[in-house]
């Protein structure tokens, strides 16, 4: 555990490759991207000059994720950054966004400890009940019509072994449909 304290060394080669001191093989921006949402820390340091080219590598994978439609950054945030570097704005704008981002964090993890906590972590959300209650009478409504229980009143007839098999199809896919949203619900949980 002492290990994930200290951040990750990736060496860059004057051939511009990453290397990965702990594994000792050569890594890509995917990798070293996935270390950071795995929780690690990286460090990247010129193997030659020895600078720390960690924040230039950082700004390089935002790029490309933004390049590829997975835009975190709004248009007006960027601008405003850019703005920051021309005026006096920037001393405080790397304090506002370390504090900013750590309140997100924070509020993040509190969340999630909230809803680990309940049975249900969906039941707290506002309108979860209602929806459900929604969902429940659609579902009723449904089966309804597709069994006839519900609408006109029906004629008896000779083809009551028919309808009993219905009921029994019928039953089976309201209870595979359930089994789905409660699949549903433990993959949203844990979300």
């Amino acid at each position: 555990m002492a290990d994930d304290a200290k951040p990750l060394l990736i060496k860059r080669y004057a051939s511009r490759r990453l290397y990965n001191t702990e594994t000792s093989d050569y890594v890509t921006l995917e990798d070293i991207a996935a270390f950071i949402r795995d929780g690690r820390d990286v460090q990247i340091v010129d193997l030659k000059t020895g600078d720390d080219l960690t924040r230039q590598y950082l700004l390089q994978i935002i790029a490309e994720h933004e390049s590829r439609g997975e835009s975190v950054l709004p248009v007006d945030v960027l601008t405003d950054l850019v703005r920051s570097y021309a005026t006096s704005a920037q001393s405080v704008v790397p304090q506002f966004l370390a504090a900013s981002f750590e309140m997100l964090r924070d509020g993040q993890s509190k969340l999630m400890e909230q809803f680990s906590h309940l049975p249900n972590p969906m039941a707290s959300v506002p309108g979860f009940e209602a929806l459900q209650r929604q969902q429940q009478a659609f579902l009723k409504s449904f089966m309804g019509g597709i069994t006839g229980s519900s609408g006109p009143a029906q004629q008896e007839d000779d083809s009551a072994p028919v309808k009993e098999k219905a009921k029994a199809h019928d039953a089976d896919d309201l209870a595979a449909i359930k089994k789905q949203l409660a699949d549903l619900q433990s993959k949203l949980s844990k979300l």
